[in-house]
């Protein structure tokens, strides 16, 4: 090993690194939201990825169209950045092989992810992964496909351990509006937004359940859109709470106005960056053994730790303190 070597090397050999994605999802429906959400993505960088949805998108009997305007839109220059997935109907609808065929096969090497809704049990999940699998490689694909799987139901969260450990699965979302439809009223329609969703106390244990499964087993958890679509402390107050008391690290979005709230809450210390920065520089200059900083005591363990600081602050938009910028993200 050499003092050059970059901390995804050093740190991770022979194991699976934690999915570093953007800190916010947007959720568009038509080709025009869809496109304008691409431009965004342009304007403000990868900082949001952008899901193309068929599952709330597709009117009844235009779902063939729909699913081809989505693989139109994910393979074309519009998507830049490359970060454009798709949400396929769910596993009881006749459409959702459908979906999975058209949008894989049109539009494959440019998918970022493909997000699985209503699964009802683990074996939902498996199945639709493994024919996610089969297509792509039908397509010739040399690259499996991301799977983002919603928890929404009843069935998804008694087994949602068991979901978190398939294959190919890089996030789990939880899916708030559904899940509260699901207990018949039981839950007020209040706790659909905040301070509800974080309070109740079955909202608060799925929420906890869902993203203790998620970290587990090296998968990113996101949280609920926020129903205020305009208010940006409202918005970010949701993210802010959703990531310090539950440890989710990403957020979906429905508005454009959502999306830069949700990032800026979502983002690093800034304190903590700095100290990343000062503490991988060290780290490799040491040959990635234990060093010294401010006076306490830093290895493997740690570096890892502020690698993933370090990451989540590039996607989210922060500038990288410099030495550490053209060390590790120069390329």
């Amino acid at each position: 090993m050499t003092t050059a070597t970059h901390p995804n090397h050093a740190l991770f050999a022979g194991e699976k690194s934690f999915p570093v994605l953007a800190a916010c999802e947007h959720f568009a429906g038509s080709e025009k939201l869809i496109g304008k959400a691409m431009d965004l993505q342009v304007e403000y960088g990868p900082v949001f990825d952008v899901t193309c949805d068929c599952e709330d998108g597709a009117a009844a009997g235009q779902e063939r169209e729909h699913a081809e305007m989505v693989a139109r839109m994910i393979a074309s220059d519009r998507n830049v950045h490359g970060r454009a997935g798709a949400r396929i109907h769910d596993p009881s609808h006749p459409a959702w092989r459908q979906d999975v065929d058209i949008i894989v096969k049109g539009a494959g090497s440019r998918l970022a992810y493909i997000t699985i809704p209503k699964a009802t049990n683990s074996a939902q999940v498996a199945e639709v992964i493994g024919y996610i699998g089969d297509v792509a490689k039908q397509a010739g694909l040399d690259r499996p496909v991301p799977a983002h799987v919603l928890i929404e139901t009843h069935g998804a969260l008694r087994d949602v351990f068991q979901i978190a450990e398939l294959p190919n699965i890089e996030v789990l979302d939880f899916g708030l509006m559904d899940f509260v439809s699901g207990h018949h009223g039981a839950i007020p329609a209040a706790a659909m937004r905040s301070p509800g969703q974080f309070e109740h106390a079955l909202l608060a244990r799925a929420k906890a359940d869902m993203v203790a499964a998620a970290l587990a087993n090296g998968i990113v958890p996101a949280h609920n859109v926020c129903l205020n679509l305009k208010d940006a402390e409202v918005i970010a107050g949701d993210a802010r709470r959703a990531r310090n008391e539950f440890g989710f690290l990403r957020m979906w979005s429905i508005y454009p106005a959502q999306i830069q709230p949700i990032v800026n809450a979502m983002r690093p210390d800034f304190t903590e960056v700095e100290d990343a920065a000062g503490i991988l520089v060290a780290a490799q200059d040491a040959d990635w053994g234990p060093i010294q900083y401010k006076g306490e005591l830093h290895d493997r363990a740690t570096y890892r730790y502020f690698w993933e600081v370090l990451q989540k602050a590039k996607v989210t938009g922060m500038a990288v303190p410099a030495e550490a910028d053209r060390r590790f993200f120069a390329n």
